[in-house]
């Protein structure tokens, strides 16, 4: 009686001991298959937060812009913030209405600008167009090929250092340059020369992007050459309303594209701050 009794004490212990032993097994390929499906779970599932530093010229500002709140900015941040990704875009417009290379760098130097690029994900810049304009007015009795390309000397030398600049403030930030445009073609599209000039200072633009990485050069010349639509306000040199949409479609289209995979998720934590999810 005693040995069957042991013998069926034993055989419950070998049971439960096999129980056991699978149950554990269980309950960790439970577990790794949770993880394994955590770790499949893309960064782009969480909405990123945006700051951006709009800096540059009258464009910036949004001359033109009947609704007066910053030209294609206001088209750019409502695209962005449709967009399933982006959670908040925040952005920061410093745009002076007549300003040159030379004059954006001076104003990058300041506390101001610098406290919002340090902490920006991007700098959208919009840069040039008076420089090539102070040219035209000091030379336009006498209009000639090499008093551009003097000019395009100095200007190739401040975008260097306004590349420079946003770098040595935010190494990480990501820089869109927005290239020029021909505002006299529809008017003086005899003049071939303007757009021959601009052209070159697009690519001079582009040439030097490509020595900074984390660099974009956005085209934006074909939307007002290509179209039959007046574009232009009635200064007939910046964008209306309808130019300023269009520029900050092609700019969303660069941001969409190439420029938001670079940039490291962030999303609002349940209290204060932010939290980064790196890539």
């Amino acid at each position: 009686m005693i040995k069957k009794f042991t013998f069926i004490f034993l055989i419950m212990l070998l049971l439960a001991s096999c129980s056991s032993v699978n149950h554990s097994d269980t309950i960790h390929s439970v577990k790794e298959s949770r993880l394994t499906v955590k770790e499949e779970i893309p960064l782009d599932f969480f909405p990123r937060n945006l700051t951006v530093a709009a800096v540059g010229d009258s464009l910036t500002q949004g001359v033109g812009d009947s609704t007066e709140r910053g030209g294609y900015v206001p088209y750019l941040e409502m695209s962005l913030e449709k967009d399933k990704s982006v959670q908040d875009a925040v952005f920061y417009n410093f745009g002076v209405k007549g300003n040159r290379s030379d004059q954006l760098l001076k104003k990058l130097g300041t506390d101001e600008v610098k406290d919002v690029v340090k902490n920006a994900d991007a700098v959208i810049i919009t840069i040039g167009g008076n420089d090539v304009m102070k040219v035209v007015r000091e030379n336009f009795s006498n209009l000639k090929l090499r008093a551009f390309a003097k000019e395009k000397e100095i200007y190739e030398q401040n975008l260097t250092e306004v590349l420079d600049s946003i770098k040595e403030v935010n190494p990480n930030s990501k820089i869109v340059l927005i290239g020029l445009y021909n505002p006299f073609l529809k008017w003086f599209s005899e003049i071939t020369e303007i757009n021959a000039i601009l052209g070159d200072w697009n690519d001079t633009s582009q040439d030097i992007l490509k020595n900074y990485p984390g660099t974009y050069f956005v085209e934006i010349d074909d939307i007002f050459e290509n179209t039959d639509e007046n574009l232009l306000f009635t200064d007939y040199f910046h964008p209306n309303d309808k130019g300023y949409e269009l520029i900050a479609g092609r700019v969303h289209q660069i941001l969409t594209e190439e420029v938001l995979k670079e940039i490291p998720y962030k999303r609002k934590a349940e209290g204060n701050g932010e939290k980064l999810i790196e890539r």
